[in-house]
């Protein structure tokens, strides 16, 4: 074997190569079938072929996307300005964070009615309906926690979740990628899960 300088043999170099190659490819895969997405059925078989993640893999801050399924809630958060999560340890986490011209800033769940939100989804979707509505956003802003992280069993496989504290809401997470989660909502009362990816990004601390 011939050992490079930090003595670590080419052979060694070369499975190192070959285990970053595969998990590549593996993202690459998990994002190209996400991309063929278009019921709660392919959302739901994609997040069962996905490998689970564990708490610590989710703590950061996260920029948020919705995976569309025909979910009445589809889109609806980006129009109001969703930006994504943040998790800071297990028991610190901002479910919600917004973003508007002042910076980044985090929205108390407990005060978006979710039911009425599915209910009245067609006219809240009215770009002048949210243009009025998204005024009042920071009036729901909040400093504190509202939401904690704990492995839970969710369709047969322990995984992540993010626990709303005054919702009957899980958010279940499976690895797209190193820096890439899908993430399912189960929220009671709702037949049906709404589905969203979030991407790692660095910084952007939640303000009100």
């Amino acid at each position: 074997m011939v050992r490079d300088d930090g003595g670590r043999d080419d052979g060694a170099r070369d499975d190192g190569a070959r285990d970053d190659g595969a998990r590549d490819d593996g993202a690459r895969d998990a994002r190209t079938a996400l991309a063929r997405v278009r019921t709660p059925e392919d959302a739901l078989a994609l997040f069962d072929a996905l490998p689970a993640v564990e708490v610590d893999d989710v703590l950061g801050s996260w920029c948020g996307a919705t995976v569309g399924t025909g979910h009445p809630l589809d889109g609806l958060l980006e129009l109001y300005g969703w930006h994504g999560k943040r998790f800071d340890s297990a028991d610190v986490v901002h479910p919600l964070v917004f973003a508007d011209a002042r910076g980044r800033f985090a929205v108390d769940p407990a005060l978006v009615p979710l039911r009425l939100l599915v209910r009245l989804s067609g006219p809240l979707h009215d770009e002048r309906v949210a243009g009025v509505l998204r005024g009042a956003r920071r009036l729901r802003a909040t400093r504190r926690p509202r939401a904690r992280l704990r492995t839970v069993r969710h369709r047969g496989v322990e995984t992540a979740t993010m626990t709303y504290d005054a919702l009957a809401v899980d958010d279940h997470f499976r690895a797209l990628g190193d820096d890439a989660l899908l993430g399912v909502m189960d929220a009671r009362g709702l037949d049906r899960p709404f589905v969203f990816s979030l991407h790692r990004e660095s910084g952007g601390a939640p303000q009100d």
